[in-house]
């Protein structure tokens, strides 16, 4: 697979490989939402997102992770897994909180 990016990289021409960086950008730009509600989840503690959110999120995730290795895509990629750790640390956080609940 490896062999396969290295290939893809070096057919792209450089106004393709400018698209790509616009890409990236833009890939962060998306993320910065989910950093900055990742920040109050992990200030208050808990989820501050309905636990159904991040089911969808980690589905959809994973999938499109698959999807954008399989056409070879590294903005996609990369946005993808990281928008994954972010997702499943909250998944945490209402399971955590979950068992306080029952607990008390």
């Amino acid at each position: 697979m490896l062999d396969r990016a290295i290939a893809w990289y070096y057919s792209q021409s450089s106004t393709d490989l400018i698209w790509i960086g616009l890409g990236f950008f833009a890939q962060t730009l998306f993320m910065m939402r989910f950093v900055v509600q990742w920040i109050a989840s992990e200030r208050a503690r808990k989820s501050v997102m309905p636990e159904v959110f991040w089911y969808f999120s980690i589905g959809g995730g994973v999938l499109l992770l698959a999807y954008s290795a399989y056409r070879v895509d590294p903005v996609y990629m990369v946005g993808q897994a990281m928008g994954l750790i972010i997702y499943l640390r909250n998944l945490y956080f209402v399971w955590v909180n979950k068992a306080k609940r029952s607990e008390a």
